[in-house]
């Protein structure tokens, strides 16, 4: 959503607890209206906070001669992992009917890949680097 959509619902939600708090004022619950308040903040604190989470992403970038994980937290410093295309297992780690987890996996370490994405997207992205490191391992140069 763009910060003028988020704006407006901010504006309309914030405008019915205020006509709900005065309601309630005149009632004689005053102890509401902090709480109705509240809500609004706790709102645009969530918005802003995936608003913020948003704006990480991953790069998983695969050559003939190295697989390339680099990774761009929405905050914090980022990272980049270079393994060897060859000896790198591709695993999707199962709950039931659902992926839970992509990994990568070599040498006794693992990493994980792809935990922004949906199940049917985890699993999509999954099979399409396992059937492109095939690809890979079978490359030879000219």
């Amino acid at each position: 959503m763009t910060p003028g959509v988020l704006l407006i619902i901010l504006g309309v939600v914030l405008a019915m607890n205020v006509a709900f708090g005065i309601l309630f004022l005149m009632r004689g619950a005053w102890p509401v209206a902090p709480f109705m308040g509240a809500d609004v903040a706790l709102l645009a604190w969530a918005f802003r906070a995936s608003h913020d989470a948003a704006r990480g992403y991953e790069h998983v970038i695969l050559t003939p001669s190295e697989l390339t994980v680099a990774r761009h937290p929405a905050r914090g410093a980022g990272s980049k992992t270079v393994l060897n295309p060859y000896w790198v297992n591709v695993q999707l780690e199962q709950s039931e009917d659902m992926p839970r987890k992509l990994l990568l996996r070599t040498h006794g370490k693992t990493f994980q890949v792809g935990s922004f994405l949906g199940p049917g997207e985890r699993r999509s992205f999954g099979e399409a680097l396992k059937k492109a490191l095939g690809c890979a391992r079978a490359w030879r140069p000219a």
